[in-house]
């Protein structure tokens, strides 16, 4: 056996001066004798551990082995015999968390860079032009609504289409994939990709419908006069604020507002697009997850001369993937550990000038294992911004929870499902992704969709 190299083949990617100015995808992704030269890492593991840590169960050494034979073609087949997302996944998703963690060779060196590998099969089917669709069973005659085109609501889709059923998604936003657009800036995913996936969903037979905001326009009752089973997965779409005084002021958004504005109706175009959005020259975020970093990183493609993060605990607790955090240090973002705003002030026509801050030290840990934040009494000190970036999280939808009584909701305004099924409290309707978990990865969202497809077929066969 040939000795393994101890590091991941690098990635090219553009150089954060340039990046800036730009939102132009940062990785170029791997070229074939470099995706090659990767793959030959693998170990092709008798009892692969990886799989252990894949949501959607791909099988990883088979498309790693067909790469490393640079058989291509084959190698994608395998990957979407599990997923339909693989360019989405390939680059969105916490690898590092996930399968990388489990990796053989990650135990004495950098485990194989599966997410990037899974990515230029992706990539290269696309660029070749050979997107092959799987042919179409006999249909079962049973009609499914899915309600939500994020990345629960596409697999499920996917899925239940395979099986034979007829599937119709209905969007409430004007283009299809969630939070794959309206929350993962350009740079980091591009639209073009989102919607060439959502292209292969439609050739598997699907039918999307957007602008269709299920709960105003036909609630989830009224659907079952058209459809024997229902899937929601609308996500979690509403943002929490810090509750602070001046939270108010102009120039205050919540980072679920500021990257839709920016990402999927192009306020960086504007007036081109005419969708403002106010282009702060010191942008402060609040947060530490991979949503904050896309928000401060967006700030300065939108004009910022100054981004900066604040967030209460330090860097080892951040919750954001290290290539995020990294690629905002590249560009410049400013961390202001160890601090949390307690309060926003303005001028007297009500605009954003600063954030008062108070230090923060860390104590015992918390319920999520990480160090409690706790504040230093007299230490509080401000910092000049125009525009604030409220990070912090988000709960599911509440339209559907709101307008369907029949339906069991959780404390966090979740819809509570049966974890190894998907079904709710109303007999028909399944759910997953972020609506019944709050706010999650999209690789966990789609093996929430697996696990509910799968069920939602059973149900079917057996109703």
């Amino acid at each position: 056996m040939a000795k393994v190299t101890p590091f991941k083949t690098p990635m090219r990617e553009q150089l954060p001066e340039e990046r800036i100015k730009n939102n132009d995808e940062v990785p170029y992704g791997y070229s074939a004798d470099e995706a090659v030269r990767e793959a030959e890492r693998c170990l092709q593991c008798k009892k692969p551990k990886c799989m252990e840590g894949c949501p959607v169960e791909i099988d990883i050494p088979g498309f790693i082995n067909f790469i490393a034979e640079k058989k291509f073609k084959e190698g994608i087949m395998r990957i979407k015999e599990k997923n339909i997302l693989p360019a989405i996944c390939g680059r969105v998703c916490p690898q590092e968390e996930q399968c990388e963690k489990y990796c053989v060779v990650g135990k004495k060196n950098e485990p194989v860079a599966i997410g990037r590998l899974e990515r230029f099969l992706a990539d290269w089917e696309r660029n070749e032009g050979k997107i092959e669709i799987p042919p179409k069973p006999a249909p079962t005659g049973k009609k499914v609504a899915v309600v939500g085109a994020g990345p629960a609501g596409i697999t499920v889709a996917a899925d239940l289409a395979k099986f034979g059923h007829e599937v119709i998604v209905y969007e409430a936003l004007h283009k299809p994939g969630g939070v794959l657009v309206y929350g993962i800036p350009e740079f980091r995913l591009p639209k073009e990709i989102v919607f060439k996936e959502v292209d292969y969903l439609r050739n598997l037979g699907v039918k999307i419908y957007t602008d269709m905001v299920i709960g105003q326009i036909k609630s989830v009752q009224e659907l079952f006069s058209e459809f024997d089973a229902i899937f929601l997965g609308t996500g979690a779409g509403l943002p929490w604020f810090l509750e602070i005084s001046g939270e108010n002021l102009n120039g205050v958004y919540s980072a679920n507002e500021y990257l839709t504005r920016a990402n999927l109706m192009k306020s960086y175009l504007f007036p081109k697009y005419r969708t403002p959005i106010f282009k702060g020259k010191r942008v402060a975020t609040v947060g530490g997850g991979n949503v904050a970093m896309d928000s401060a990183r967006t700030a300065l493609r939108m004009g910022a001369k100054k981004s900066i993060i604040i967030y209460r605990r330090s860097l080892a607790e951040m919750p954001a993937r290290n290539e995020e955090i990294h690629h905002a240090q590249q560009e410049g973002v400013v961390f202001n550990i160890l601090s949390n705003p307690v309060a926003f002030h303005g001028d007297e026509k009500g605009w954003l000038k600063e954030v008062e801050c108070i230090r923060m030290k860390l104590g015992e840990p918390d319920a999520s294992g990480r160090r409690r934040p706790v504040p230093i009494p007299n230490s509080n000190f401000r910092l000049s911004i125009d525009v604030a970036v409220i990070s912090i999280g988000q709960s599911p939808n509440p339209l559907i929870p709101s307008t369907t009584p029949e339906l069991e909701i959780g404390k966090h305004g979740n819809i509570v499902t049966d974890i190894k099924s998907g079904a709710t409290s109303m007999k028909g309707v399944y759910a997953g992704g972020d609506v019944a978990t709050g706010a999650a990865t999209v690789i966990l969202a789609m093996g929430a969709g697996k696990i509910a497809a799968r069920n939602i077929h059973e149900y079917l066969m057996k109703n």
